[in-house]
């Protein structure tokens, strides 16, 4: 029997202000004490993090050029001058594309969008895209969620007679020095003080900005201004696809776009809703976001062009936005079979790696690999082995690919100090993609295995779960699942609450679904049923003494609602019986 966890579990600090922050607003210490450990320590903060309104949105003049760039837009806008979007390839460039496009066509100015073909162009800006929109009519790009390491090619484009506003939020490349109007949280002098936004995210700033600058100058008359609300649920789909941190700025716009989601107007919407399988009659969450709609929407960039799923965001025909979406389902299906063979294969090749034991570091690569889905099978890798991982795609005598990290191993980093061996690479501390010359792979592994090896600490090769507090089934109430309801939406940097009961009597376990554990336990004469999903191997643990790692949910039988344990991790304790 399967009775162990790999995995370290870390309880936060006890915070001595838990008390005295649960005082002034009336709740409880845990729920106070979860505030803390999410970085809201005062009562102001608090307030605004469990009632995050629109209102309290920042300015969007705070970020630097926003100015510039709206009297470019508003200019082009008022001498109806052709606007091209330029965007990126997964669920945020998609969505940010989307709004702004959809936003422009209400000032009937010719509009019009490019994203670049991911597996036959690239990320970002390049010369033969320039080239081409600036044989059309297009006075004016604006790029989004790409653009802040196209130097050259804003360049380019200027040179050709473009005026270009580049809207990015990834960190800025050694050296920068803007070419253009650029709105990017993270230029050391832009007084914005929230850094998290979401490609989309800055597209949605962007138009706060031109609206409030075309009501100061008359445009609107008697007409009426657009209303943006509509558009939040593309900010919100986008902003969580793309993994940002659900605070401040994000958490606002994600609170309030998850209900337009769900009430959303748009054919598109209605129809990804359905091919997802998500029932409208319920909450949509970020789980539904993030495991359901998103990928289908990256599944379009990942196995070929995304021109339609900018579409079918905007498309106002009901019979266009059914074939769009049901397209987009089929080819994420073929995305899962590509995945699942690619995953095996890799599995297969692991098992084959010398003293897998010592080695800090997996780098694989093969022909037949999809370079659209490596970067999925290489989380997967991280998550099963814990090390940084790269898996690449072999094309004749270049390797492209993508790689994850681990808690403590900066990949941007590690691929900066190695840059003299790449081709091109870019990305973050925990993703980036690469693209390496065949010649130069025994080289990179070799000391991208040295950097591991020093920068990794052996301890940290276990993958750590941050365990909110300590927590007696006693403590387990309707009033605690109310509180907890608080503080949804979950993501980066809001996980859902981690909580540790033990040791507790397993009372009876058994098997149900595909492999998922059911179990009752007990302690102190409570009782509560359990649900682990993908933990049947623990199984017989009936009368046994274990320790659990769970989140507070509820689980409806025949129209009763109970509160219900779902388990992330289990430890059978020394001797097992009760």
């Amino acid at each position: 029997m399967l009775n162990r966890s790999n995995n370290i579990w870390q309880v936060e600090d006890d915070s001595p202000s838990a008390s005295w922050l649960a005082g002034k607003l009336g709740i409880s210490k845990l729920l106070a004490t979860l505030l803390i450990h999410r970085n809201v320590s005062t009562p102001d903060a608090a307030q605004s993090f469990l009632f995050p309104k629109l209102g309290a949105l920042r300015d969007p003049f705070l970020f630097k050029d926003m100015d510039r760039a709206v009297e470019l837009i508003s200019t082009s806008i008022e001498n109806k001058k052709r606007i091209t979007v330029y965007g990126d390839y997964d669920a945020d460039g998609i969505t940010a594309t989307a709004l702004l496009v959809d936003f422009f066509s209400q000032f009937e100015i010719p509009i019009s969008f490019y994203i670049p073909h991911r597996l036959e162009e690239g990320y970002s800006l390049n010369d033969a895209a320039i080239r081409e929109i600036a044989t059309g009519d297009t006075q004016l790009i604006i790029t989004v969620d790409c653009g802040i390491s196209s130097p050259s090619e804003i360049d380019l484009a200027k040179s050709l007679g473009l005026e270009v506003v580049v809207t990015d939020h990834h960190q800025l490349p050694a050296h920068f020095q803007p070419r253009c109007p650029t709105i990017n949280p993270f230029q050391p002098d832009c007084p914005f003080p929230f850094q998290g936004l979401s490609g989309v995210g800055l597209a949605f700033y962007l138009v706060i900005a031109i609206r409030a600058d075309l009501r100061e100058s008359g445009y609107f008359g008697s007409k009426g201004e657009p209303d943006l609300r509509p558009y939040l649920d593309l900010v919100a789909l986008g902003t969580v696809a793309d993994i940002v941190p659900l605070l401040e700025e994000n958490r606002i716009l994600v609170k309030n776009g998850l209900s337009i989601l769900r009430e959303s107007q748009r054919p598109g919407i209605k129809e990804l809703l359905r091919v997802s399988g998500i029932n409208k009659d319920r909450e949509i969450t970020t789980y539904d976001i993030a495991f359901k709609l998103a990928p289908r929407l990256n599944a379009m960039g990942r196995l070929g062009s995304v021109t339609r799923a900018v579409q079918l965001l905007t498309t106002d025909n009901e019979k266009e936005a059914a074939e769009i979406a049901t397209h987009m389902d089929s080819l994420n299906t073929q995305r899962q079979a590509i995945e699942s063979r690619i995953l095996s294969e890799v599995r297969e090749r692991i098992t084959r790696i010398d003293d897998l034991e010592r080695q800090q570091t997996i780098v694989l690569s093969d022909p037949s690999w999809h370079r659209g889905i490596v970067g999925i099978v290489a989380s997967k890798i991280v998550e099963e082995h814990y090390r940084p991982t790269l898996i690449l795609e072999a094309e004749g005598e270049l390797l492209r690919g993508s790689g994850r990290s681990i808690d403590g191993f900066d990949l941007y980093q590690a691929l900066f100090d190695l840059s003299g061996l790449l081709k091109q690479f870019g990305g973050h501390g925990h993703a980036a993609g690469v693209s390496i010359e065949t010649k130069n792979l025994r080289e990179f592994c070799k000391r991208f295995e040295e950097l591991a090896r020093k920068r990794i600490d052996p301890k940290d090769m276990a993958p750590k779960i941050d365990v909110d507090a300590r927590l007696g089934l006693e403590s387990i109430s309707p009033r605690l699942l109310r509180e907890l309801e608080m503080l949804p939406p979950f993501g980066d940097k809001n996980p859902q609450p981690i909580f540790w009961a033990g040791p507790l009597e397993v009372v009876f376990s058994r098997v149900v679904g595909n492999g998922h554990l059911k179990l009752r336990v007990k302690e102190k004469g409570i009782t509560f049923d359990c649900i682990a999903f993908g933990k049947g191997a623990f199984h017989p643990l009936g009368g046994k003494s274990v320790d659990i790692l769970f989140h507070v949910g509820t689980n409806t039988w025949q129209g009763i609602e109970s509160i219900q344990l779902m388990i992330i991790d289990l430890k059978v304790n020394p001797g097992g019986d009760v």
